[in-house]
């Protein structure tokens, strides 16, 4: 038994070994994965005065660390004009819905794309919460739950997927996938080919985009 067990663990540190071999050959430099993003139009919504610092950032922050993260302003905000801080907790204050929608607004008007909002209500009692919005005249559901433990992930994922429907509608093939939800929420607005290449190219980690049926499961949500 003893030597069965001492042989199977030796099978799966061989494995564990050949898929990290694997990974580290098909590991590219910081400088071929801007070069990628750049031919895949990742900075095509990037200002022109930003473009070069933020190719640096990204060729550093693969080199240095294996991460996908640009530069990011004293305002919290990234030059990309991708990456956006979504704070849960203040998202699902209120005045938060209409304050990240005013934000990631700058990435809808850089693709040529609509984004008007209107008709906000709030019906509130002790238990429950019923917020809606309109997106290009279409009514969406911030919140309609009875207070509970999810709240902030509730209120997260109706904002993402409000965004992208609308993305959807607008013929858009950009959309938007979660990192991280709490204080510390991020997304990145990304085409289904720039996702993928990323998905090859870094850690499937907590701290990289997924879609969000792949992030609800780590959330077991």
């Amino acid at each position: 038994m003893l030597i069965l067990i001492i042989g199977l663990l030796f099978f799966a540190f061989k494995l564990k070994a050949q898929s990290n071999k694997k990974n580290e050959e098909r590991k590219l430099t910081g400088q071929q994965i801007v070069l990628e993003l750049d031919r895949l139009n990742f900075f095509n919504i990037t200002n022109n005065l930003d473009l070069k610092q933020s190719k640096t950032e990204f060729e550093k922050s693969y080199n240095d660390l294996y991460f996908f993260e640009g530069l990011m302003k004293d305002d919290l905000s990234f030059t990309d004009n991708r990456f956006y801080f979504i704070d849960s907790e203040t998202l699902f204050e209120g005045g938060g819905l209409i304050q990240y929608l005013e934000t990631v607004k700058i990435s809808f008007n850089r693709l040529g794309l609509k984004l008007f909002i209107s008709d906000e209500l709030n019906v509130q009692t002790e238990k429950h919460w019923l917020h809606k919005i309109k997106l290009n005249g279409k009514e969406y559901i911030a919140f309609d739950n009875n207070f509970g433990e999810n709240d902030w992930t509730i209120a997260y994922l109706n904002f993402i997927e409000m965004l992208n429907d609308q993305l959807k509608l607008q013929n858009s093939n950009e959309q938007f996938y979660p990192i991280s939800s709490g204080n510390d929420g991020k997304i990145v607005l990304l085409t289904k080919e720039q996702f993928e290449f990323v998905k090859m190219n870094y850690p499937n980690s907590n701290d990289h985009p997924k879609e969000i049926i792949d992030w609800k499961k780590g959330l077991n949500y």
